[in-house]
C-alpha cells in the first residue's frame, strides 16, 4: 500500500511540474555571414524571447599583431518576466559586458 501511495505521489509532481518552453522553441529568424578570415556576422531570434546577433571583424594592432574584434548582444526574458539585455564588446581588452541588470565597478 506505501508503495502504490509513493507512486501516486511521484505521478502527481511530474504532473504538476511546469513544462519547459525554450525546449520547443522555433526559430523564428536566423542570418549568418561567414566574411571568412576577416569576421563574421550572425543573428537569431527564438519563439521564446531569446535574440542575439554578433559580428567581428580583424583589428591590426600592430605591423605582425591582429585581433579579432567581436561586438554583439542578446536579450532574454527572465524568470521574473522581464526582459533582459546584454552588450559586449571582446576584444584585446578581454570581455566587457554593460547591461542595465549587471554591476558596474
Amino acid at each position: 500500500m506505501k508503495t502504490i501511495i509513493a507512486f501516486a505521489f511521484v505521478v502527481a509532481l511530474a504532473l504538476a511540474a511546469p513544462l519547459d518552453d525554450s525546449k520547443n522553441a522555433q526559430i523564428l529568424k536566423y542570418e549568418n555571414d561567414n566574411i571568412g578570415v576577416d569576421g563574421y556576422k550572425f543573428a537569431f531570434e527564438t519563439s521564446d524571447g531569446h535574440q542575439r546577433q554578433e559580428q567581428a571583424e580583424l583589428k591590426k594592432l600592430g605591423d605582425d599583431v591582429e585581433a579579432l574584434v567581436v561586438r554583439g548582444s542578446y536579450s532574454f526574458t527572465g524568470d521574473d518576466g522581464q526582459v533582459y539585455t546584454v552588450n559586449y564588446v571582446a576584444d584585446e581588452n578581454g570581455f566587457q559586458p554593460e547591461g542595465a541588470h549587471l554591476p558596474t565597478v
